[in-house]
């Protein structure tokens, strides 16, 4: 049976659960040489968890190092609201579990290693069933695989270019869409709500719109040589090069003044 652990060491914001304690013999020369393997489960009842098994030659020891593998090796669970998204069925080795969404306040139907799992996950509502062994280390694997398996009804409608009302129906897609927004998923709601090929919102800004220039340089130089070239009349034509006599017939010198006579 799961029982409540206070952390060792420093302090954090995830919950520490002792699943199983198991003391070990080795048999050798001089006698037995007795160790502990301590498997952990820890969460932040918010929707992560993890699970790791400690093996040392006393139970602080076994149970520091549990703690430390299971925080290593967190994962995130799919919700929505406060149960699972989905059913799903898992083997891993000898054991199989079978997960199934429940009701707002049915509570979590579970017992042994998968409790413990779920609980710290932060899954309040959930139907729960342990098919083949009863090894905690086994069940405990598979209900991590199971929960890690799961997928969201934004990420299948993604995967399958459809929206979100076209995988769980109109009801559903509510309740799924303020889920994902709760869990900070409201870019992958808008983008899976959007039908295939509809233009983004870059290419739907107004045509007039002025286009912010890559760099000064490079883009007079486009402008100077896509310019259409001037006639000589008009304001803002280009002038003669430097040292160069302008073309054309030239100027009539002045004339020169004339002097009075004396």
């Amino acid at each position: 049976m799961a029982q409540r652990y206070s952390s060792y060491g420093d302090r954090s914001d995830v919950t520490e659960r002792v699943v199983s304690l198991n003391r070990v013999a080795k048999v050798e020369k001089g006698g037995r040489r007795f160790s502990f393997s301590a498997l952990i489960v820890v969460g932040d009842l918010n929707g992560r968890v993890g699970a790791g098994l400690g093996k040392a030659r006393d139970v602080p020891e076994s149970i520091r190092k549990g703690v430390e593998i299971a925080k290593r090796n967190m994962i995130s669970v799919p919700m929505v609201g406060t149960t699972i998204p989905h059913e799903v069925r898992f083997k891993w080795g000898a054991a199989k579990v079978l997960l199934k969404p429940a009701a707002p306040g049915t509570g979590v139907i579970s017992g042994g290693a998968m409790r413990a799992v779920i609980e710290l996950a932060g899954i309040k509502d959930i139907l729960t069933k342990s098919l083949g062994t009863n090894n905690p280390i086994n069940t405990v694997r598979a209900t991590m695989r199971a929960l890690q398996s799961m997928r969201t009804a934004q990420e299948v409608a993604e995967l399958r270019g459809k929206e979100v009302e076209d995988i769980v129906g109109p009801r559903l897609a509510a309740a799924h869409r303020a889920a994902a927004t709760r869990n900070g998923g409201q870019a992958a709601v808008s983008a899976s709500s959007a039908p295939v090929g509809a233009p983004t919102p870059a290419e739907t800004a107004a045509p007039g719109a002025e286009r912010p220039a890559r760099g000064p340089a490079r883009t007079g130089q486009r402008s100077q040589a896509a310019a259409p070239p001037r006639a000589a009349g008009e304001p803002g034509a280009a002038g003669p090069p430097a040292g160069e006599a302008p073309a054309g017939p030239p100027a009539a010198d002045p004339p020169a003044p004339q002097q009075e006579p004396s």
